[in-house]
């Protein structure tokens, strides 16, 4: 029968468990569980490879012209700034849970927070990297 100790640990009978081999079963389930599958996975697929599984796919279609193509910078600075706010509203949102407990210095540092964002955002918008034009 398994008891808890007062220095909360779990007994059963001569073996006790101490956080560490919870944590290390937890790390070798969650490295048993990807190994498994992938193996699985490997084992049960088809063997063969016709030319036709070697073709690039492109919505039942045959793919027309090369597939290295120039983007624009644009996109990636309008995913760089969505990706910056979308990342401050990750560590914003805890704060915001929280506000009435944090008391002042949590305020504080939260509006430094906003500010060292909205003046990043204004340096990239008197750059004109906001600009589609």
């Amino acid at each position: 029968m398994a008891k808890w100790n007062s220095d909360c640990s779990l007994e059963f009978g001569v073996f006790v468990l101490n956080g560490y081999e919870y944590l290390l079963g937890f790390l070798l389930i969650s490295s048993l569980v990807p190994i498994l599958s992938l193996t699985a996975s490997r084992l049960l697929r088809p063997g063969r490879r016709g030319p036709e599984r070697r073709t690039t796919y492109e919505s039942g279609m045959e793919p027309i012209g090369g597939a290295w193509i120039q983007f624009n910078v644009r996109y990636y600075m309008f995913a760089l700034v969505f990706v910056i706010f979308d990342v401050e509203t990750v560590f914003l949102y805890p704060w915001a849970v929280a506000f009435n407990r944090l008391g002042l210095l949590a305020f504080v540092e939260a509006l430094i927070f906003i500010t060292i964002l909205v003046v990043g955002l204004a340096y990239a918008w008197r750059k004109g990297a906001l600009e589609w034009s």
